[in-house]
């Protein structure tokens, strides 16, 4: 019967008439045969697991890096502290879409001197640069280097954070109406942007090698190193100071929506540095290894001078309320606030407070007419904790 019914087939498609029809080999016919039961199998024949594939994960066991536990079981936690960050940024949730902008534009066109509109356009050009590194630094260069799942999971949120972080710049300079392919590439033509965003790559690729091996010390250390810049440095001063030239035009009632945007971006990024922070302390005690005064130092320095040349390109002219000398010690004063956390050297002694108010940005604590804005606090605010 099958034998049969497959000659059929083959003689209708031989004779079919179509000039697309493409040959086709004749079928194989077999005879008919009974259906095969498999053989039953022998659960002893199996690939034997081994023993220690078998025992429960014990959190003890733990490390940040160069860990053996299992990287997919959450709880129980190691760093309990880890998963308390990923729970409080979800507090801050927000999009750009949520901020009414149309203030802005008409205090861009109408309302901001020269010097003020070349302060808000190179402000946005290097942020934008800036946290698609930050993006790039912590999905392709940091997480994957971590071995504990409550570490990896507040950072996939920041990877998060820093590409709405991206979507806010864009939307301030496209809802502005700027022109995009001139502000993106600043970076690439303004030397002292471009200086510092070269400082970043620099510090990125230095541990984006795939051969990078966190059991030898030097990568180690590299390694560290390199997170000590984009915690303590690049989010922790660079981004931190970065806003304020906008916070002080907003301070005098002057592009408010970006300034709110700002705000919120503000929020993420203290506890992007404060987290990194965290980790790098963490990685000292488990690895027993210190951070090299002279190699800290360095890094300062380095970072001190590229935020200088920013400055002074910056504010070439000060605007009301805020000037170059402002910008400069101002990141000296949180440099200082950031090497206390990690517990070494103060790189500025005696740097002074400039920006007295700048903390205060994170708060937001205002009123809002509803009629005029969305509710876009959720259970931010006050309710967060640093």
């Amino acid at each position: 019967m099958r034998t049969t019914t497959m000659n059929q087939l083959q003689s209708v498609l031989a004779n079919w008439d179509d000039p697309l029809a493409v040959a086709i080999p004749p079928l194989l016919t077999t005879p008919a045969q009974s259906p095969v039961t498999p053989a039953p199998v022998d659960p002893s024949a199996e690939m034997p697991i081994p023993e220690e594939a078998l025992k429960p994960v014990n959190p003890d066991d733990k490390r940040v890096i160069n860990g053996l536990t299992d990287i997919n079981q959450l709880a129980p936690f190691k760093y309990p502290w880890a998963w308390e960050f990923f729970l409080n940024a979800n507090k801050n949730h927000w999009t750009p879409l949520d901020i009414n902008m149309s203030q802005d534009v008409h205090d861009y066109h109408h309302k901001l001197t020269l010097e003020e509109r070349h302060v808000y356009e190179n402000v946005l050009a290097y942020l934008t640069t800036s946290d698609i590194l930050a993006m790039r630094n912590i999905g392709l260069a940091v997480m994957e280097k971590m071995s504990a799942p409550e570490l990896q999971i507040y950072q996939a949120r920041q990877v998060y954070e820093e590409s709405l972080h991206t979507w806010t710049y864009q939307h301030c300079i496209e809802t502005i109406g700027l022109d995009q392919s001139e502000i993106y590439n600043r970076y690439r033509v303004v030397p002292a942007i471009y200086r510092k965003i070269k400082m970043g790559n620099e510090r990125l690729n230095s541990i984006l090698t795939t051969d990078i091996d966190l059991r030898n010390r030097d990568d180690l250390e590299r390694f560290v190193m390199a997170y000590v810049f984009f915690a303590a440095v690049f989010e922790g001063c660079w981004f931190y100071n970065g806003f304020s030239p906008i916070f002080a035009l907003q301070r005098r009632g002057l592009m408010k929506g970006t300034g709110e945007q700002l705000q919120y971006i503000m929020r993420d990024e203290v506890m992007h540095c404060a987290f990194g922070l965290r980790v790098v302390r963490q990685i000292l005690q488990e690895e027993n290894i210190t951070l090299d005064p002279k190699a800290l130092a360095q890094m300062w320095q380095e970072a001190e001078a590229a935020e200088e040349g920013y400055a002074q390109y910056l504010l070439k002219e000060p605007i009301l309320g805020y000037s170059a000398q402002d910008h400069i010690e101002q990141f000296r004063f949180i440099a200082n606030r950031r090497a206390k956390q990690l517990k070494v050297a103060e790189p500025f002694p005696g740097a002074t407070n400039a920006l007295p108010w700048l903390d205060e940005q994170a708060s937001m604590r205002k009123e809002k007419n509803f009629f005029e804005t969305r509710v876009t606090e959720y259970q931010t605010g006050a309710s967060l904790q640093w």
